[in-house]
């Protein structure tokens, strides 16, 4: 499984060259049999993300990191995970906000200040749990 530091080109060829252009072939259709040229070779059709793939090679590891965020593809995931967590967030702080007492009740607070508040009430709860 590839972290998300890695890419299909970070990962070490498994067959060589050589291999995998008469991969699809058997042995009983070999080049020898085709007067010595490969038949398999010259039907074979190049996938079209593979020249992508070699001239990221020669990029660094951070390069190509920054290629693959560039697309719309990885920024639209990305906004929506954010947004996800921002909501997260905030959800969290409204509850926070529902268990301490202020006065009005309804007063909008900034997250700051439900944190202060949040630590002033605690300590304020300690000290009435040692009284």
């Amino acid at each position: 499984m590839l972290n998300s530091d890695q890419t299909e080109i970070d990962l070490p060829p498994t067959h060589s060259e050589s291999e995998s252009v008469f991969s699809d072939c058997g042995r009983a259709g070999s080049a020898e049999d085709a007067g010595g040229v490969g038949l398999c070779a010259q039907s074979r059709i190049a996938e079209p993300g593979e020249a992508v793939k070699k001239d990221l090679q020669h990029l660094s590891r951070e390069e190509r990191r920054r290629r693959r965020r560039a697309t719309a593809k990885y920024r639209t995931a990305h906004a929506t995970r954010e947004r996800i967590r921002v909501e997260a967030f905030n959800m969290a702080f409204a509850e926070l906000r529902k268990l301490l007492p202020t006065l009005p009740p309804d007063k909008k607070l900034s997250k700051i200040e439900i944190l202060r508040l949040a630590i002033c009430y605690i300590s304020y709860l300690n000290h009435v749990l040692d009284v």
